[in-house]
């Protein structure tokens, strides 16, 4: 490896998503809103969540923190690329790049891991019901958060050091309108075999294994919901579970399709665009699936609104 090329990059280029600078302009009022909506739909469900005693469950306690992995996966990228939509110098620095690949890789695999423990969540809650309190108790959960962003953090630690432990030479122009691993490894003139052979590992092992705990958990649940007598109980137990399989459905087609494949010219192009849906679109509609589908939330929300209203 050749260490002093590696020293001299102080900054990265961010191509974006376009080079026409009125797309630009419309683009930044549309992400500008996506992420105004985001903020403010994921705080709610924060505050809604701490406020309304009835929502202190593990369900909503996972759902808690998933808003809270999506405001921080959303602020990582979209102020960045707001600023960059009005600059004629669309760069990003060498730490703000590192920030960036960082935090993603972390947020990200925090969030498969909070999305897995909410499916077994609602596996014990079905299937187990008298066991529910002893098996998913404040400490259990809280434990097992604790958990998921500890090992989400050295994950995200060790591929980002990984990145930028690579020698980078040449264009230092990213395609890309954040910091990505794949389209990163594009500018690297040193071996990069090592670290795309990591990325694969840990990609698929993240995806297999919290995907193995989805689908085992609804398996179960399904096989309960089958067996069960009361059509309003069954009707019950399918909706608690379908806002969860639809972000689920969202997440994880948009990572799949990032990530376990090879990073090649065309492949990062379309990453461009899927990456569009999972940074943007996924933390956006998240409070949104799982508050106007639940009544439990829907009279949360209406008991605050009256009781500000009230006040």
């Amino acid at each position: 490896m050749s260490s002093p090329n590696h020293t001299t990059v102080t900054e990265f280029i961010l191509l974006g998503i376009t080079d026409d600078a009125v797309l630009e302009k419309i683009l930044f009022g549309v992400f500008l809103v996506i992420y105004l909506i985001t903020l403010a739909g994921n705080l709610c469900m924060i505050v809604l969540i701490r406020k309304s005693s009835h929502l202190h469950t593990p369900m909503y306690f996972f759902l808690g923190h998933l808003s809270f992995v999506d405001i921080c996966y959303s602020s990582n990228i979209t102020p960045n690329m707001l600023y960059n939509f009005f600059s004629n110098q669309k760069t990003v620095s060498y730490a703000g790049c590192f920030t960036q690949c960082l935090l993603f890789i972390a947020l990200v695999i925090t969030e498969f891991y909070i999305l897995a423990s909410m499916a077994l969540d609602c596996y014990v809650a079905i299937c187990s019901p008298l066991h529910y309190s002893i098996r998913m108790s404040k400490n259990i959960c809280r434990s097992l958060v604790t958990v998921l962003y500890t090992y989400g953090f050295l994950n995200g630690l060790s591929q980002t050091l990984l990145s930028f432990h690579l020698s980078f030479c040449g264009s230092l122009e990213i395609n890309h309108f954040y910091c990505a691993d794949p389209p990163l490894l594009m500018l690297a003139c040193s071996d990069t075999s090592v670290k795309k052979l990591a990325m694969f590992v840990v990609a698929s092992f993240t995806l297999s294994s919290s995907l193995f705990i989805m689908l085992l958990s609804y398996f179960f649940i399904f096989a309960t919901i089958l067996k069960m007598h009361s059509a309003e109980g069954k009707c019950k137990a399918f909706s608690t579970c379908g806002s969860h399989l639809t972000t689920v459905t969202i997440f994880y087609e948009t990572l799949f399709c990032m990530y376990l494949r090879p990073p090649t010219d065309k492949s990062i192009e379309e990453s461009k665009i899927i990456a569009v849906f999972y940074a943007f679109l996924s933390p956006m509609l998240n409070p949104f699936i799982y508050s106007l589908r639940n009544k439990d939330v829907i009279h949360a929300m209406q008991q605050m609104i009256k009781g500000n209203l009230f006040n």
